[in-house]
């Protein structure tokens, strides 16, 4: 089967506003077929997101703790409800072409994200897992892996271009950080966990970036090429 190239890049810090700036300039691209679809691999300083589904209530830090504690907020166009970004975290934005719109399948494109993810979780001996009524990746009864995601209609062709995606909690600890100055998606009932707490054993993101790849690339038959970030 002919793989698709796929541009990689990973960057070790980038604020959430430049990232989200790259990722619309990449998706108008791509609907002009001026680009080639594009994984992007990150860590963003300490950040919240709050999705479509707009509950304020789930940010239980006022706006000042916020400016002592560094945390950006951003009120962002993917699904889902609020979520953390920070360092020992790896988020992934893939940029890329879904087909015409009768072929689009927004749950099968999410199952397949999840899929990456617990791949890699089964090759460190990690049983991930799903939970029907929500989306993203789990260890028993705590999130390691959140998922929020947007389908831009092309402008210049059939079909949509993906952007947003996944935060996969890497470093022990994270879920002592931001994750405490938030009802993390909305869930109260559960709580979060990294791949470091679920193993007991120490990774770089870099590191874990490198190894989802070869993941992405069988779930979704592209052929990596990485990039040097500018």
């Amino acid at each position: 089967m002919d793989r698709r190239p796929l541009e990689v890049t990973y960057i070790d810090r980038m604020e959430y506003a430049h990232a989200w700036d790259v990722q619309k300039e990449i998706v108008g691209k791509l609907d002009a077929g001026e680009a080639r679809e594009t994984l992007m691999l990150l860590q963003h300083p300490p950040t919240y997101t709050i999705g479509s589904q707009r509950h304020p209530e789930h940010l239980l830090l006022t706006p000042e703790q916020l400016e002592a504690q560094g945390i950006s907020v951003f009120q962002i166009d993917r699904g889902g409800d609020i979520t953390y970004h920070g360092p020992g975290q790896l988020v992934g934005y893939p940029l890329l072409m879904l087909g015409n719109q009768e072929a689009l399948n927004l749950h099968g494109y999410l199952r397949s994200l999840e899929e990456v993810i617990i791949r890699l979780l089964a090759a460190h001996g990690i049983e991930g897992n799903r939970k029907p009524e929500y989306t993203g990746v789990w260890v028993g009864n705590l999130k390691i892996a959140a998922i929020g995601v947007k389908f831009n209609k092309c402008k210049h062709r059939r079909g949509f271009v993906t952007s947003h995606g996944f935060a996969f909690n890497i470093k022990s600890g994270i879920q002592h950080e931001g994750f405490k100055g938030i009802v993390p998606c909305g869930i109260q009932e559960y709580g979060v966990t990294s791949l470091e707490d679920c193993t007991q054993q120490t990774f770089s993101v870099e590191q874990i970036a490198k190894e989802i790849v070869p993941h992405f690339e069988q779930q979704f038959s592209f052929a990596a090429e990485w990039q040097a970030h500018p």
